[in-house]
């Protein structure tokens, strides 16, 4: 074994205090100190994965406040909608401005998906009938607003395009208030897919365990349905990998970034296509020795400094190894693995992101790390449970 107990349980143990800290007086996890000292829909539903083994109860606390302040008007402003889950808020201020955002504020893509997915993992945890019981009418206002309202223009995709100026552009975890992704919108983002995948899948199981197989039928038919047509429209043949994106024109992105690493653990993609992904993933533009960046140092627009465009994020790098975990890529994964203990080792913490120049470490970034970060943490207690 590459790593002994002693020292796993002491990652684990500084990791643990970490989320101590993060961790509301609801249960929660706030995604990082100081800075975003909040609620995040995306940041709290993963970090709660992370936690799932480890304290299941931080996931129902999750889901719990999520099904609160789940969508129930539409409001533009807020990018509100009927069943939607929240990007981001501050619950003792609910109703004011932060900075340019009215909270609760509702644009992301992926927090409903996910959202539903942590739903079905934390019951097949815990087997809580009741809790799935009391929050089953929030689980299918969660699907309704994938079906009618994630999906705008019923191609089974789901897109977003901002309703107010002061709204984020991208609403995928590579959020920003600027086009740099550059993708004209709607946007379909391709690992939001993927998750709208999976919560059709899971949904589906929580369906038949609440005896309703007609739901149950619709939910797996739909899915089988995205799952063929994402296949033909984001695969880039040339390149042999998953497009970033569709734009308006449902033209494809063609760019390589980690986000078709999401994919892996979502099941949309078959084995066929996963060896082409895992394959790209660890060649020497996207894998360094302290994990996968998020975007090619063969793009023209790389910055090893940059947020998005460059970057090695720990929770990117987690959710990829998770995908290479179940499908069985026992090498690959233990790549992931060794490259955050490096990364760990190296700065003697884990920040939300860091950089990699010449194979060296750095946090001399365009904008300054998130430390102590709540889905940076809960990799450590995952990867090293």
């Amino acid at each position: 074994m590459f790593l002994d107990y002693f020292k796993k349980r002491a990652i684990r143990g500084k990791a643990l205090k970490e989320i101590k800290q993060l961790k509301d007086k609801k249960g929660f996890l706030k995604a990082g100190i100081p800075k975003f000292s909040r609620l995040f829909g995306r940041d709290s539903l993963i970090s709660a994965a992370q936690m799932l083994d480890k304290n299941p109860g931080i996931c129902q606390a999750t889901l719990e406040v999520l099904s609160q302040l789940q969508g129930k008007v539409f409001n533009d402003e807020r990018e509100e909608e009927p069943g939607k889950i929240i990007h981001e808020t501050e619950l003792e201020k609910s109703g004011h401005s932060k900075g340019r955002l009215l909270f609760p504020y509702y644009g992301s893509v992926d927090s409903t998906p996910l959202f539903l997915i942590l739903f079905s993992l934390y019951y097949r945890r815990t087997r809580n009938i009741k809790f799935l019981n009391s929050h089953w009418k929030k689980i299918l206002m969660a699907l309704n607003w994938m079906e009618e309202y994630g999906d705008k223009d019923k191609d089974l995709f789901l897109e977003y395009q901002r309703k107010s100026q002061k709204g984020l552009f991208h609403q995928g975890w590579k959020d920003s208030f600027e086009n740099h992704l550059k993708v004209k919108p709607p946007v379909s983002l391709v690992e939001a897919q993927g998750y709208q995948y999976l919560a059709l899948k899971e949904s589906a199981y929580l369906a038949d365990i609440k005896e309703d197989w007609d739901l149950e039928k619709k939910l797996k038919k739909r899915a089988e349905k995205l799952k063929e047509k994402f296949n033909k429209e984001f695969w880039m043949k040339d390149k042999k990998y998953f497009a970033l994106a569709l734009n308006k024109d449902k033209k494809q992105r063609k760019v390589i970034t980690s986000n078709p690493g999401h994919l892996l653990f979502t099941g949309i993609i078959g084995i066929s296509k996963a060896n082409l992904v895992v394959k790209r993933l660890f060649q020497k533009d996207l894998f360094t020795p302290f994990g996968i960046r998020t975007h090619s140092s063969l793009e023209s627009d790389f910055d090893a400094k940059s947020y998005h465009l460059g970057a090695v994020w720990p929770h990117d790098n987690w959710i990829i190894a998770q995908g290479l975990k179940k499908m069985g890529y026992k090498e690959e994964y233990l790549k992931i693995k060794k490259a955050i203990l490096l990364a760990y080792e190296e700065l003697g913490f884990l920040p939300e992101f860091y950089g990699v120049i010449n194979g060296k470490i750095t946090l001399k970034m365009r904008k300054e790390p998130c430390y102590p970060q709540a889905w940076a943490s809960g990799t450590l207690v995952s990867l090293f449970s």
